[in-house]
């Protein structure tokens, strides 16, 4: 079997153009559920929806989240439909075994306020204030994800034309637009990015952590806690907060839902609305100003 999901990940990574995030994720969950197989001696070809639902049953006895065993039966599905298309098995098991239903909490986002107090945090006279104040002006201007961020390089900011070369999922490009503000705090921080390069690590690389080399997502989510803890907010805010809070003050201020899904690389409109969140003083300003009887 492990021959299979070695095959699977490689059409992942050069025929479906995954992440090499996805399929790192993709293959510690098949290779869990390969070694649940053998401990039952079960082999590829004799798997069906029984054997998978034990598995599952499995994964909840471990005290597993609902979130963490419904991505494992996604790539359990998606291996077996893999399967079925190269006649290696004679259906997909996995098909007919029910996800997990999840919990939909609200996603923490940042008022029109706090993010103007937020953003202000970063000293300019600090050494690492500029470069901080870019990060987070860009995240806020373009509504970016933290990984897609993290891989910019130099050549994908078009300063003049305030304009950002976004390469997200599946290695899909977008162009993204961003303001004044963001512009602004660019143009300082590559007037101290210099100070950053320590030899040839990374020259490519648009943000640099302080020994010269591309700065990572693990990184930047540590900088957002860092200023997090120095203002009154005392509830659970990430870079991805900064990505809901662009949704949501560009959804109240009337901008077309389908041009912020465009914005933030969606395939699914519905995955858009869950990232907007819109109270009802905001909902009826937008009314009031759109609907033509209002």
């Amino acid at each position: 079997m492990r021959k299979n999901i070695d095959e699977f990940l490689e059409y992942l990574r050069y025929e479906r153009n995954a992440s090499a995030h996805t399929v790192a994720a993709y293959r510690r969950d098949l290779l869990q559920m390969a070694a649940y197989l053998d401990r039952r001696k079960v082999r590829l070809a004799r798997v069906d929806n029984i054997i998978l639902r034990g598995w599952m049953a499995d994964l909840h006895d471990r005290r597993l989240s609902k979130t963490s065993v419904a991505r494992k039966l996604a790539a359990v599905r998606s291996f077996f439909q893999y399967c079925l298309k190269r006649r290696i098995c004679d259906d997909n098991p996995a098909v007919v075994v029910t996800r997990p239903k999840l919990d939909s909490p609200v996603p923490g986002f940042l008022s029109e306020g706090e993010i103007e107090r937020f953003l202000d945090l970063p000293d300019r006279n600090d050494r690492l204030g500029p470069r901080d104040r870019a990060i987070f002006e860009l995240f806020y201007a373009t509504g970016i994800r933290v990984g897609e961020l993290a891989g910019l390089d130099v050549s994908d900011v078009g300063l003049e034309e305030r304009l950002l070369r976004v390469r997200g999922k599946g290695k899909k490009e977008r162009i993204v637009p961003f303001g004044r503000t963001a512009a602004s705090s660019l143009a300082a921080y590559f007037e101290t990015r210099p100070g950053f390069l320590k030899g040839p690590l990374d020259q490519a690389a648009l943000f640099l952590n302080y020994r010269g080399g591309r700065i990572t997502s693990r990184s930047v989510e540590r900088l957002v806690a860092k200023y997090i803890r120095k203002t009154a907010i005392r509830r659970k805010i990430s870079p991805h907060s900064l990505r809901h809070s662009f949704a949501s003050h560009l959804l109240g201020r009337g901008a077309d839902l389908r041009v912020i899904q465009e914005l933030l690389g969606h395939e699914s409109l519905g995955t858009t609305q869950k990232y907007t969140h819109l109270d009802l003083p905001q909902l009826l300003a937008v009314y009031r100003k759109s609907h033509p009887r209002a």
